[in-house]
């Protein structure tokens, strides 16, 4: 086995990520106070297809160097949008047809391993604060909520790390 060399890759340009289409999955990053975890989801949804991301509250935008050091340049490719209060976009994207989970440790919520979305369907996946979580009232105006299975004793993730693992199992199971 040898290892790929950058130019074999076949890398998307920046123009030609915005014109492929989209996995239909939106990322709303609700509160989220680490500009590394903002950099890193970036990264994530790059590498997904993902169609948009939201940053809502104290989520810090684009351009910002502490972003960028994790993003690599994904927030050029990944399409984004400020929205200053969470649960009115959430309220929106459920006006638009758009199924809402949030994902987050919560009675009668759904494992993600258990979670079968529809092909037919757009989803918008909400990541909550890193000491807080997702707001409550916006888990109440979820579609779902939707939990990683954990079997340790700490029962919490890194926010960029759950939303590698939510978007990686939603990729495959909508485009696999």
């Amino acid at each position: 086995m040898r290892k790929l060399k950058n130019s074999e890759l076949g890398r998307k340009t920046v123009e030609e990520f915005k014109q492929t289409k989209k996995t239909p999955i939106i990322v709303v990053l609700d509160n989220i106070r680490s500009l590394n975890n903002i950099g890193s989801v970036f990264r994530t949804s790059d590498a997904f297809l993902i169609e948009k991301i939201y940053l809502c509250g104290i989520t810090a935008m684009p351009p910002n160097k502490e972003i960028h050091k994790t993003a690599l340049g994904s927030t050029e490719s990944v399409e984004w949008e400020y929205i200053e209060d969470t649960l009115t976009l959430v309220n929106q994207l459920k006006s638009d047809g758009v199924f809402v989970a949030s994902i987050e440790q919560a009675e009668n919520s759904t494992m993600l391993n258990d979670f079968t979305p529809l092909s037919n369907k757009k989803y918008a996946v909400v990541m909550g604060n890193e000491i807080k979580g997702v707001q409550q009232e916006v888990v109440s105006a979820s579609d779902a909520c939707i939990e990683i299975p954990q079997l340790g004793t700490k029962h919490s993730l890194n926010i960029s790390v759950s939303c590698g693992v939510v978007l990686w199992d939603l990729f495959a199971k909508i485009t696999l």
